[in-house]
C-alpha cells in the first residue's frame, strides 16, 4: 500500500515538475514530453514526429509566433538523430505564460523513418532550414515545397554532419567549362 502512494507521489511530482506550456498541451490533449529547461532557463519538450505540426501550430495559437531556428544534431553513433525547433513570441505573451521562448525536439532513431512533417506551411522561414538540416543529416521533411540538397552537390553521397560520416577519399568536381 506504501509502495503504491510512493509511486502515485513521484508521478504527481514528475508532473509538477513539467513547464507551463507542456501542462498545457497535456491539458488540451497534445502528446508532449517534457524534457524540462535548458541552462539558461528555457522550457524543452519532445514530441513525436507524427505530433509535430499539430503540436507546432498549437504553440502558434499560444502566441509563439516566430521560428527563429531549426537545425539538427546527431547524438553520437548508432544514437538517435535530432531535429529541433526554437520558437520565440514577438508578441507581449506575459498574461498567458511568463517565458517567451521554447524549444521543441524530434527524436528519430537512426535505423528507422528519418521523415518528419515540414513546418513550411506554419513557419515559411523554416524552408532553408529544413533543407539544410535534411542536407547535413538526412532527416525528411515531408511536404516540404523543395526538398533537395542545399549546401552539397546534388550527386552528394551521405550525410556530412552525421557522426558516423566516413568522409570520400575525393570528390570529382565538374568542368565548369
Amino acid at each position: 500500500m506504501e509502495k503504491e502512494k510512493e509511486k502515485d507521489s513521484s508521478k504527481d511530482e514528475l508532473l509538477d515538475k513539467r513547464g507551463e506550456v507542456s501542462k498545457k498541451l497535456s491539458s488540451e490533449n497534445f502528446n508532449n514530453e517534457s524534457l524540462g529547461e535548458d541552462h539558461i532557463g528555457i522550457e524543452l519538450i519532445s514530441v513525436e514526429p507524427q505530433d509535430l505540426y499539430k503540436v507546432i501550430a498549437q504553440l502558434k495559437s499560444y502566441g509563439f509566433n516566430y521560428l527563429q531556428c531549426q537545425g539538427g544534431y546527431d547524438e553520437g553513433p548508432g544514437k538517435r538523430l535530432v531535429s529541433f525547433y526554437h520558437l520565440i513570441s514577438l508578441d507581449d505573451i506575459s498574461e498567458k505564460f511568463k517565458i517567451k521562448e521554447i524549444r521543441v525536439k524530434v527524436f528519430l532513431k537512426r535505423d528507422s523513418d528519418l521523415s518528419i512533417p515540414s513546418l513550411y506551411s506554419i513557419f515559411k522561414g523554416s524552408d532553408w532550414q529544413e533543407r539544410e538540416t535534411y542536407d547535413m543529416f538526412g532527416i525528411n521533411y515531408v511536404d516540404h515545397p523543395c526538398p533537395k540538397r542545399l549546401l552539397m552537390p546534388e550527386d552528394w553521397r551521405g550525410w556530412p554532419l552525421r557522426k558516423d560520416y566516413i568522409q570520400p577519399d575525393f570528390y570529382e568536381l565538374q568542368d565548369a567549362y
